[in-house]
């Protein structure tokens, strides 16, 4: 049986892209969003657990996170995973609620931010390079299995290398989008 598979390589192509891009939105632009504290983990019930399973996130105003506390027992914790996630964030206590002021970017936080945009689109890219090598090793297969003729895996080898420079411009833009988004531009 052929080992390569166009959907599939198209599918794991946009999975990197889709990674990217959520990598992306967690990078602070001065602007709330709650996708902020995604990555934030909280020590509750003995266990280590994402911010989202013991509140509820909102973004009430353009430059403050709100963070609904679930169980009042539980709002310590929250404060404290917030304040360690090395977000640059300040949580206000307010009863079971806790704020969240987005402070101004400095210069150079905004740099920091833009080159880290930039290598989070290098990690895509490199991503997407290697499922372009498993395809055209998977052609070089079919090929020496006589399942394809060498004019079947030239067409196909250009069809997976289009299909590369179409994902890594896809990758490209997503960063230069957020770059501008982050450099205020």
């Amino acid at each position: 049986m052929a080992k390569y598979d166009k959907a599939d390589i198209e599918r794991r192509m946009q999975g990197a892209v889709d990674s990217l891009k959520g990598d992306l939105t967690g990078l602070r632009t001065g602007r709330a969003n709650v996708a902020l504290l995604d990555p934030v983990q909280v020590e509750v019930y003995g266990a280590m657990m994402p911010l989202n399973q013991v509140a509820t996130v909102s973004a009430p105003e353009p430059r403050m996170l709100s963070v609904q506390v679930w169980d009042r027992s539980n709002v310590i914790p929250v404060e404290k995973g917030i304040a360690h996630a090395g977000l640059g964030l300040n949580p206000i206590i307010d009863g079971q609620t806790i704020r969240l002021p987005i402070p101004d970017l400095t210069e150079e936080r905004r740099k920091e931010l833009a080159k880290l945009a930039g290598q989070y689109s290098e990690k895509a890219k490199v991503a997407i390079r290697n499922v372009r090598r498993d395809g055209m090793e998977a052609l070089k297969e079919d090929e020496k299995k006589k399942e394809i003729s060498e004019d079947d895996r030239k067409r196909k080898e250009d069809e997976v290398q289009k299909l590369t420079d179409e994902y890594v411009k896809l990758a490209d833009e997503a960063a230069a989008q957020k770059e501008k988004e982050i450099l205020g531009q």
